[in-house]
């Protein structure tokens, strides 16, 4: 091996891939050597890849390998830390006997530790920075599959999302969406007309649904301050590319709530991403663990789309890596378009696990040296099929090498070292703190109507919710994946409403409890009255307002094929 070579990268490229400029064609991500040195050629990385093996053979490290050499050229990965030794990454490595052992054996000179930027993401707030996106955003395609509902389900969820919609009402965490699904229920006869049968009992599936996912935490994914990937999306002062890892050791508990929202993760970065073509490098890299959960009973229509995405996402910059224990676990349809490939041993002890290696045999171009299948099944530790695109962007012949060790840690951050990081990241303190505005548990509840109420008998201006926000605008379109982006800046103030009749007709949403009535109380008072009557004015001119302002060609709101409003 040449001593220009440095762990995962060429000693004479690593200064000029950190500072963004000057990068050629031919810059490339050391992976290994066997007879020839096995490099990833960056311009081609966004056609995704493939990293598979039986447990303990070395995908992690593998995996740890490559992202670094991503960040090392300044492109930005995500990664999912499922068993919760990839954190190490952030702290200074190479004191590791069997890495430093590796890299005499690959004859790396001048083999040393680095740390590489990282940022913690923990969706239960734990080990990480939150992450949290609203129930609208999520939408009601990716919500129905995390709540593992049947088609007649679903059918009624999209209803409740399409009256959310038209009645503006925000639904951004789990009370929310509790309070829109009872509403369902309560006027189940009058939405039948209007969007065929709403059941009473289908309602209730949902809600227990929905306390089943609760009691497993679920809750704490729903809310605002809702994920900005622009704060994945970035690098340090010295060029590097954040490594984002999200501790999922305890997500895993949890198999449908980790693939759904890395599913939604895939499809945030599918609508914000902006087309870019072929470029000399990706945008950012996203690596999917433990991906047969995405895969496991997911319905066609489901697959479809995901199949579109991760092709469609390529010319946006983004390059998907697949990290599964068996290739049989990738759809067919996915698996033709993973062009880079990394294969560790496979265990042959059953005959769907001989089928197994022959498909991962039969996914690489030959190589008359030797036996693909034969060789799965002989592949010690850290030893792997590789085959990467060349120049030409055409798949290599499959070679047999050993995987160049990692330059961060091997293994886990301590608790020390990983709060630390935590603290000094450029993201602290941003979504600590969760912000509940007002929404449709409120609206629902008449908590909103009620406070302007109250304010008209003593001021002309409007008040203020008990939040500090006046009432939030409607969703915003955003993209093909059955979500609806909420907007997160500052509101506008609204004038306030004009004073309405006493008699005006109310909108059908339930109040607050009232006290018990006398008998000579009216079933509606006048103050009621004015309270619902109000409320709606005061929405009525926001979704003017703010429809207006989206929607200046005077257009209809329309969803995407999952359910989304459009842009």
């Amino acid at each position: 091996m040449s001593p220009a070579y440095y762990g995962s990268l060429t000693l004479a490229k690593v200064e000029c891939a950190t500072d963004g400029d000057g990068m050629s064609d031919d810059t490339a991500i050391f992976v290994g050597t066997s007879d020839a040195d096995q490099f990833l050629l960056l311009k081609y990385a966004n056609r995704h890849g493939l990293i598979a093996g039986a447990t303990g053979t070395g995908k992690t490290v593998t995996l740890q390998t490559i992202a670094e050499g991503f960040s090392a050229y300044g492109v930005p990965v995500f990664m999912a830390d499922v068993k919760g030794d990839l954190s190490g990454v952030g702290q200074m490595g190479a004191d590791n006997p069997r890495a430093i052992e590796r890299a005499k054996q690959l004859k790396i000179e001048g083999y040393a530790g680095r740390a590489f930027p990282t940022i913690y993401w923990d969706l239960f707030g734990e080990k990480g920075h939150p992450v949290r996106t609203t129930v609208t955003e999520i939408g009601p395609v990716l919500m129905a599959r995390l709540l593992q509902l049947n088609a007649t389900q679903e059918g009624v969820l999209n209803i409740v999302f399409k009256v959310a919609d038209e009645q503006s009402l925000l639904l951004l965490d789990f009370k929310d969406l509790q309070s829109v699904l009872q509403w369902t229920a309560e006027n189940a006869g009058s939405l039948t007309t209007k969007y065929g049968n709403v059941s009473k009992q289908t309602v209730g599936t949902i809600q227990r649904s929905l306390l089943t996912l609760e009691q497993q935490g679920g809750e704490r994914f729903f809310g605002e301050p809702a994920l900005d990937l622009k704060d994945m999306i970035g690098r340090d002062a010295s060029g590097a590319g954040y490594i984002n890892i999200l501790a999922a050791d305890k997500l895993m508990q949890s198999p449908r709530l980790y693939a759904t929202f890395l599913l939604w993760l895939l499809s945030e970065l599918f609508e914000v991403m902006p087309e870019i073509g072929d470029a000399d490098r990706p945008k950012f890299v996203f690596f999917f663990d433990e991906a047969h959960l995405l895969f496991d009973d997911a319905p066609k229509a489901l697959l479809d789309k995901i199949e579109q995405v991760v092709r469609l996402i390529r010319s946006k910059g983004v390059g998907v890596y697949f990290i599964t224990q068996n290739p049989l676990d990738v759809p067919e349809s996915v698996l033709g378009q993973l062009s880079n490939r990394v294969q560790h041993a496979l265990r042959a002890f059953t005959p769907k696990d001989q089928k197994a290696v022959k498909t991962a045999a039969d996914t690489f171009r030959p190589n008359k040296k030797f036996n693909a299948a034969e060789a799965i099944l002989e592949l010690g530790v850290g030893e792997a099929l590789v085959s990467f695109l060349d120049v030409k962007g055409v798949p290599e012949p499959v070679e047999r090498c050993f995987v160049a060790p990692p330059r961060g840690r091997i293994g886990p951050a301590t608790d020390a070292e990983r709060a630390a990081a935590i603290k000094a990241s450029p993201l602290a303190g941003k979504y600590d703190r969760a912000v509940d505005r007002e929404s449709a548990y409120e609206v629902l509840n008449g908590r909103a109507a009620a406070g302007k109420v109250e304010h008209d008998e003593t001021a002309p201006a409007p008040t203020p919710s008990r939040r500090g926000q006046y009432d939030a605008p409607p969703p915003v379109s955003s993209g093909p994946w059955g979500r609806t982006r909420i907007p997160q800046t500052e509101q506008e103030e609204v004038p306030p409403p004009p004073k309405p009749r006493a008699r005006a007709s109310a909108p059908r949403i339930p109040a607050e409890p009232k006290p018990p009535r006398t008998p000579a109380s009216r079933s509606d008072s006048i103050g009621t009255t004015v309270a619902k009557t109000a409320a709606r004015t005061v929405t009525n001119v926001l979704v003017r307002e703010v429809t207006r302002a989206v929607f200046k060609d005077g257009g209809s709101i329309l969803r995407g094929v999952l359910g989304s409003l459009r842009k």
